[in-house]
This record gives C-alpha cells, structure tokens and sequence, in this order.
C-alpha cells in the first residue's frame, strides 16, 4: 500500500488513530472514526528508524524523495531518527569475513555515507546490523550491532518523551 507522509505525520498535535485502516488516496482528517485528539506520550511516535538493506543496489529517486518528506515532517516535529542498514554481511566480503570490521569497510562507509547525504540522516544516526538469516545459533558480535542500534532507538525515543 502507498503511504503519503501527509499521512503520517497530518496533525501536528500527533493525534492518533486507533485501528484505521490508511488511504493512501486521501490524507487522515479530524473526522475520521478513531481520531484521538488528545493522546497519552504512549501513543505518540517516539522515533522514526528508516531501515535498509546494504545489498540494495540503488534506491529509486521517488522513493528517496517519500523518505525525505517524511524525514523533514518528523523533524519539523522534533521526532528524532535513526536508519538501520541491514544484509552487511551479504553486501560486503570483509563484513562476511569478520563483523568485526564493519566500521572499518570502505564500502559499507561510502554506503552509509551516501546514504547519509541523500537523505539528511547523519553519519552517527545510521547503524549497521547483520541480520539472523540463516543463522540459528547467537552471535556476539551480531548480538553486540542488534542491542546497540537497540539501544539507540530507545535513548532517542526516551529522550524525545522526556522533552514533552
């Protein structure tokens, strides 16, 4: 389904919506049914994450763009966010090799990098996790990437909240 940003983030009170299926042909207005008027810190977005995957080639220009309004309407609104880039074992051979080394790949740095610049997220806000495909045992190091982007989303989101 298509989502517009306008729907996403048309109230800037963040009402919210209870059980409401989106239109992407129309944007959400106070009459529709569920519209909470005054809602609760709970219900309201903590943080937007935008996850990607490492492996993807290029991502289309209309789709940055979506990303891009929907970036600068939550930071009109004070919503800090976060990208997550996922498959970087799979994209890059000296992350396969050894995770370790994922702060060290020129290439997942260029990736993050470009990225970074396409959409306004910056360097320190996008994180890189491997992610449980085809594993099924626990991996430290793979834990260590998961818990720490984790970890992120949560500070930022407390810290969002206890600004309100």
């Amino acid at each position: 389904m298509l989502l517009y940003s306008r729907n996403l983030f048309n109230f800037p009170d963040l009402c919210t919506f209870e059980f409401l299926q989106f239109n992407s042909s129309c944007p959400l207005s106070h009459g529709d049914p569920g519209y909470n008027s005054s809602p609760s810190p709970d219900d309201r977005v903590h943080v937007l994450v935008c996850v990607y995957s490492a492996n993807a080639s290029e991502v289309k220009s209309s789709v940055l763009e979506k990303m891009r309004e929907i970036r600068e309407a939550a930071s009109e609104l004070g919503i800090p966010q976060l990208a997550v880039l996922t498959h970087i074992d799979e994209a890059c051979g000296e992350t396969e090799k050894r995770l370790r080394n994922v702060y060290n790949s020129k290439y997942l740095k260029k990736k993050m990098s470009d990225f970074s610049s396409k959409l306004g997220i910056p360097m320190n806000c996008i994180l890189p996790v491997k992610n449980y495909s085809q594993d099924y045992n626990s991996d430290e190091d793979v834990n260590t990437l998961i818990l720490n982007a984790l970890k992120l989303m949560i500070n930022f989101g407390d810290d969002f909240i206890n600004k309100l």
